[in-house]
This record gives C-alpha cells, sequence and structure tokens, in this order.
C-alpha cells in the first residue's frame, strides 16, 4: 500500500516527524513525500534511513521535492 505525506510550506523538524509517524502506522509499504525546500528533502531522506526504509527516488518538480521511500 502506498500512502502521500504533504509537508509543503512546512519546516523542519515537522516534515520528519509527519513522515516517521506515517512510518510508525505500520499500514505503508511506500510512501511519498512532498517537501518544498532541500533541508527538508535531506532530513527527510535520513530519517527514513534510519528506520530502516529506502530512499527509492527523489524527484525535484518546480519548487518542490518528492521523495518516495520504501519499506526494506
Amino acid at each position: 500500500m502506498s500512502t502521500k505525506v504533504d509537508a509543503r510550506g512546512l519546516s523542519c523538524p515537522q516534515p520528519v516527524l509527519m513522515t516517521i509517524d506515517e512510518i510508525k502506522t505500520g499500514t505503508a509499504s511506500e510512501i511519498e513525500v512532498i517537501v518544498d525546500t532541500e533541508t527538508s528533502k535531506e532530513n527527510v531522506s535520513r530519517a527514513a534511513q534510519s528506520q530502516g526504509w529506502k530512499v527509492a527516488d527523489v524527484r525535484e518538480e518546480g519548487d518542490e521535492y518528492r521523495i518516495l521511500i520504501r519499506k526494506n
């Protein structure tokens, strides 16, 4: 199952906390996280990896980043 976390407009650590909350629900095997700063992109990617998830793809689309993470 895939879910989406829209963290645009939020500053760290909020995008990281939202991503970790979604990971901890345990319902998704794939999560797309949308952020709008380079810092949030890096922090969300690191947080996902620290939770045992893999960063499968990072795409820059205009002023935002779409980070696709998958459960290992």
